[in-house]
């Protein structure tokens, strides 16, 4: 298993439940095939460099985790679809092999 760095823009707007949902989400699939989440820093609401469809602000997370590729593949298919999330990143962390 890799390890690989979560950086996540939820809308704002959302309440703490349905932010939770989405992050459950993610425990989920990243846990599903033996990943493991080393650890989750929420940094809360911030002003994006440049308005995200109308939104001036976003609701910061960020998880770093241990997973194979097809976990993150699954990773990225179900955020690109997830209205919630205005952008995700995922790296992969060499240093933190």
């Amino acid at each position: 298993m890799k390890a690989y760095e979560l950086m996540l823009i939820m809308r704002p707007t959302l309440d703490d439940e349905a932010r939770e949902g989405v992050l459950e989400k993610i425990r989920a699939i990243l846990t599903a095939d033996g990943g493991t989440i080393d650890s989750e820093e929420v940094w809360g609401k911030r002003r994006l460099a440049h308005e995200i469809d109308h939104t001036e602000e976003g609701d910061y997370q960020v998880v770093l985790f241990h997973a194979e590729a097809a976990t993150v593949a699954e990773l990225d298919r179900v955020l690109n679809i997830t209205d919630q999330v205005l952008r995700f990143m995922v790296v992969r962390r060499d240093d933190l092999a």
